[in-house]
């Protein structure tokens, strides 16, 4: 799977002047974005997240998950360090789509949990493909990774593509009483590294 660089531009936001670099899966067509800060030359490894698209969360400020408060966090340490990248993929509900993720949140109004909820949809747990991220973080010439998660699949699955993660950096946030169901399940049956769990 390869993805194609299409443009770049200066985005503005409360944490400082990013890049915003746009890229096309040649396959798909679907959309990918790279929000940039600093240079990437020399040999120390990179700060960053491999964020997936959570319309609810990063845009509609949802607190059924952790997601935008994630998503803002990532962009927060970035700055205060001055370099750092984040690929942003669109693979909404954990690779489902936004609408089937909508039917999930009703099943979860429901009382099935997260996992439960894209299983009796049909889908498995998780979807996501992450294979996008080689060819993205090859276009900056980034190998090494300080990644910001607590998905240890996630941190398997972009060693298997050939990125050394030197470290991974735990970024728990935006616990509140409507996720707190949510996050247990994320920890308890998709194994995230939650609450000093390792």
């Amino acid at each position: 799977m390869s993805v194609i660089y299409i443009a770049t531009s200066i985005l503005p936001t409360p944490w400082g002047d990013f890049k915003i670099h746009g890229f096309e899966d040649a396959e798909t067509g679907q959309e990918h974005i790279a929000i940039a800060m600093g240079d990437f030359s020399g040999d120390e490894p990179v700060l960053c997240r491999v964020h997936s698209e959570c319309l609810t969360g990063d845009a509609l400020f949802s607190q059924r998950c952790d997601c935008g408060s994630q998503l803002q966090t990532a962009m927060q340490r970035i700055s205060e360090e001055g370099r750092g990248i984040i690929l942003y993929l669109r693979q909404e509900g954990r690779g489902i789509g936004l609408i089937n993720k909508i039917r999930a949140y009703a099943l979860q109004d429901q009382g099935a949990d997260t996992v439960e909820a894209n299983e009796r949809l049909g889908f498995d747990a998780d979807l996501r493909d992450y294979t996008v991220c080689k060819n993205m973080f090859a276009h900056f010439q980034i190998e090494k990774l300080r990644l910001m998660t607590n998905n240890p699949l996630k941190v398997n699955a972009l060693t298997k593509l050939g990125l050394e993660i030197v470290n991974r950096e735990p970024i728990e946030t935006g616990q509140n009483p409507s996720n707190e169901r949510y996050l247990a399940t994320k920890a308890g049956k998709l194994g995230h590294l939650l609450g000093n769990r390792e």
